[in-house]
């Protein structure tokens, strides 16, 4: 069964941001699985978006995304 409890981390351990239920016991296993809403983990995966381009082809898909009639291979506007 999937529940799903926000937490905190601080001081090694993880740290629940509201009491849990009684059905979760002390001593108890269950399954962590992180996720961050870091703007550093934004940024990093916006990067990964020109990887492998030359500067060629950077420019151009930047002058698409702010031509927005191009952006729809639209000629006029």
């Amino acid at each position: 069964m999937t529940q799903i409890y926000e937490a905190v981390y601080e001081n090694g351990v993880f740290r629940p941001v509201r009491e849990l239920p009684a059905t979760i016991t002390e001593g108890q296993h269950v399954r962590v699985v992180v996720e961050t809403d870091n703007a550093n983990d934004i940024l990093h995966l916006a990067g990964l978006v020109y990887s492998g381009l030359s500067d060629e082809q950077v420019r151009e898909l930047e002058h698409i995304a702010l031509e927005r009639r191009d952006f729809f291979n639209r000629t006029g506007s």
